[in-house]
């Protein structure tokens, strides 16, 4: 008799991938949130010290806008380097230039009050900026580790995980299915390199899943088999 495959619970996988969907939406949700408000709180402080600096009217109202919309364009980048695999050394330069404008915004915020000898408010109005410097500090990392979990469990999905036949040793079993594995396991390892080589960054499972023609949950755990290799 042949291996039988050991196959998971199948209402237990879409529910773990919808779980890690919202997850990363409420992630995501959050960050977004936090630097709206700090946009909204901090944006008469920046008028009050444009005024107080004797900037032009025109210009004032154009500062903050900027520093936030540099924000939130930096945050989005880094979401979506950080969920398709891209290593630390290719976010480095995104994430400097997150936690430098975060600071803009807090320099923002508490000149005014400081130029007034308000400690109590300058202290206040940090509240903010600080919240979006520590999101930009974590943010990235949380987002990956996040998307990394479902891989991980995805290790053995159904049709890969294999185990012997109740009747059988687990030599027979290993022998009648670990060629199929390890072709699709070489090819996807070739598919990695030819992508690194071509965009310097690993390959997502969505790309593999396309270039093997295979299913989303083989594809991700492929790519989790060669991410842990090539992390040893």
């Amino acid at each position: 008799m042949r291996a039988a495959s050991t196959r998971a619970d199948p209402a237990t996988r879409p529910n773990g991938i919808l779980a890690q969907g919202r997850t990363l939406r409420a992630v995501t949700a959050t960050m977004a949130t936090v630097i709206g408000l700090t946009f909204l709180f901090g944006f008469g402080n920046v008028w009050t010290l444009a005024q107080r600096l004797g900037v032009p009217a025109w210009v004032a109202p154009l500062v903050a806008p900027a520093v936030d919309l540099s924000v939130l364009g930096l945050l989005l980048g880094i979401r979506h380097l950080a969920l398709h695999g891209a290593t630390p050394e290719q976010l480095r330069p995104a994430r400097r230039l997150l936690i430098f404008s975060s600071v803009m915004t807090l320099a923002l915020n508490v000149t005014d009050p400081l130029l007034s000898g308000d400690i109590g408010k300058a202290v206040f109005d940090a509240v903010g900026p600080l919240l979006l410097i520590g999101w930009a500090e974590v943010g990235p990392g949380l987002l990956q580790a996040i998307s990394s979990i479902q891989s991980r469990d995805d290790k053995y999905p159904t049709g890969f995980a294999t185990g012997p036949h109740l009747n059988e040793p687990a030599e027979h079993a290993e022998t009648d299915i670990e060629p199929t594995h390890h072709d699709l396991l070489q090819r996807a390892r070739r598919e990695d390199t030819r992508h690194r080589e071509l965009h310097q960054r690993p390959i997502s499972a969505e790309t593999l899943r396309k270039q093997l023609h295979t299913g989303a949950t083989k594809s991700r755990m492929l790519v989790a088999v060669i991410r842990n290799d090539n992390s040893r």
